[in-house]
Order: C-alpha cells, then structure tokens, then sequence
C-alpha cells in the first residue's frame, strides 16, 4: 500500500463498517451489479461493456483517442444515496481499489480527468462520479467509476464516507471488471 493511503487508514477513527453487501446479475445481460447497503448510505457498482463506454464517449462527438482511453478503463456505473435523515458526505480521492498483488491504487477522480480532457483540447465534464459531494437526507448522485485494468481484472473497492461527524470505511471485495464482450447467456 501507498505510503500515503496507508497513512489516512491508519488515522480514520472508524473501522471498517459490516454493511450488507449484494450482488445481482442481469438475467438477460449477465452484467452483474454489486450493492453494498450501510447505515444510512448506499453504494451500487453496475460493470459497463467496453462498447457501451464507446458508444457513450462516441456519442458525444469526442476525439477517437480520448474514447479509445476510456474504453481501455474499467468502468463501474456508481450510484451513491443518503438514506439517512442527516448530511452525508463522500470523496473519491480517498478511496482505493486493491489489485490481486493486495496493492491499493487511488482512483482517478472527476477533476483529473476534466483537466487531460482540456489538455487535449476536449470540454467535456460529463460523466464521471463527481469528486466529493455533501448530500442531504435522501440526496442521490451517479457517474462512472474508471479503474485503469483491462476487462475481466478483479479488484477490492475501499470506499470512505462521512456521516454524522465520523469518518466511515466500507470495502466491496471481489468485483470484476465487465468481460471484454457480452457474457453468453
């Protein structure tokens, strides 16, 4: 693990929480969606195809190589939701996603990604899960999640959230990238 996300587990003053995790596949797609439900926060990773990264990228009229990198990524549709009656807070540049060598990588947040688009000359801010949000009672937000391993690579997800005045540790383990081509059903 990074020196520096070693350092901010070490100093979170809540363990790691006991949630519920679930886990769903698509009967006709055979996409699988995990679920982890905590006290008053919700976090939902949908797999995305490849393709469906183009087509959305494509879409939108971007330049070849900047939807080739993006469909290069493992991307997780993600929806967070405060279910609590409280504020509820979360940024992506504290959470990690552990690869099979048990190494923890940061996630490449909105704001990093806004800033290599305009350096290649691209204005485009849609999409990504944004950075860091503070929701208000039954607040929701959406977004793709991109993780820099091809289809198929498994990873650990540890997520981070504030919820009243504690800082808050969950980990979905086990999640797979989407396949490089639909499953057959």
């Amino acid at each position: 693990m990074q020196l520096a996300g070693l350092l901010f587990f070490l100093h979170l003053p809540c363990g790691v929480s006991a949630g519920d995790i679930q886990q769903h596949r698509d009967p006709e797609t055979g996409l699988i969606t995990w679920k982890a439900q905590e006290p008053g926060f919700s976090l939902q990773l949908i797999q995305l195809l490849p393709d469906y990264v183009t087509a959305v990228y494509s879409a939108r009229g971007l330049p070849p190589s900047l939807v080739k990198t993006m469909a290069s990524y493992c991307v997780f549709g993600t929806i967070i939701k405060n279910e609590s009656d409280q504020q509820l807070a979360y940024r992506v540049a504290d959470w990690r996603y552990t690869t099979a060598d048990g190494k923890a990588h940061p996630i490449k947040t909105k704001t990093e990604w806004v800033q290599e688009w305009k350096d290649q000359g691209v204005s485009f801010r849609w999409s990504i899960l944004p950075d860091d949000q503070t929701f208000e009672p039954g607040d929701w937000s959406q977004g793709f999640t991109t993780i820099p391993l091809p289809p198929g690579s498994s990873i650990n997800l540890i997520y981070t959230w504030r919820h009243q005045g504690e800082n808050h540790t969950g980990t979905l383990e086990g999640l797979r990238c989407a396949p490089a081509q639909p499953p057959q059903r």
